[in-house]
């Protein structure tokens, strides 16, 4: 497959698999794992839940939507032009998370003051694959950026906020 729809084609693809999920999907409602019962406790977790979406949103945000999508790449393509070196940089969140697009995620999944058998079976799945894709993301940006990666990834958590000394 050509370089320039790799990105596209695994975003379409996924796209595809996480609908036939959702329309697929069938509650199991029982039994309850948790339930939060005390008002503040269960705002407190819907307030976790949207700040985790937020922070995703955010994420995608501050960094190039349409090459994250891999449209960037397969316009450059069509129009027969070169793509940029790829930069390393950090904005804002990545500053302090390598992945913060994906900690929104794993708060949005998590963070339910009623959790369901049926609601743990897709956080424990959706957990599962993010894990999986940031060991390959991480195994292709050490190919891509080497060393000032790898210095990135002693200094900063990968999805719990954190800031070491250089």
């Amino acid at each position: 497959m050509p370089p320039a729809v790799e990105r596209s084609t695994y975003v379409l693809a996924a796209s595809l698999a996480l609908a036939l999920i959702l329309w697929q999907w069938r509650p199991i409602s029982e039994p309850v794992v948790w339930n939060v019962e005390s008002r503040a406790g269960a705002d407190l977790l819907w307030a976790v839940f949207w700040l985790g979406w937020a922070v995703m949103l955010l994420s995608t945000f501050l960094i190039n939507h349409f090459e994250l999508f891999g449209l960037r790449q397969v316009y450059a393509r069509l129009a027969g032009r070169e793509l940029p070196e790829p930069e390393f940089r950090t904005p804002l969140l990545y500053r302090y998370v390598r992945h913060p697009l994906y900690l929104g995620l794993l708060l949005g999944f998590w963070a339910a003051p009623v959790m369901t058998a049926g609601h743990l079976l897709f956080s424990i799945g959706c957990t599962g694959y993010i894990l999986v894709g940031i060991w390959f993301e991480e195994r292709d940006l050490i190919a891509q950026f080497g060393d000032r990666y790898r210095r990135y990834r002693s200094q900063v958590g990968m999805l719990l906020p954190s800031r070491r000394a250089p």
